[in-house]
């Protein structure tokens, strides 16, 4: 099972996008993401300890390139 987490700063208002890609995640029978509330604007996932999709200056990537990011950072 991959350790994923999304990190996402709660004050933002970013948690419906972080259980969006939480849910797409879950589509995968080896992926269990954990949300991890923050302050201060973050939003990344991180495959174990690797950041492999973040907020970058205001765009968000779409559910679908999280999800490709992670997949291809367990394979």
């Amino acid at each position: 099972m991959a350790d994923v987490t999304i990190i996402y700063c709660r004050p933002c208002g970013y948690e419906k996008r972080a259980k969006d890609a939480a849910a797409a995640l879950r589509q995968h029978p080896a992926l269990e993401p954990v949300l991890v509330p923050a302050k201060g604007g973050i939003f990344q996932v991180k495959v174990g300890d690797s950041i492999v999709a973040s907020r970058s200056k205001g765009h968000f990537l779409g559910t679908d390139e999280i999800v490709a990011a992670v997949t291809s950072a367990w394979h």
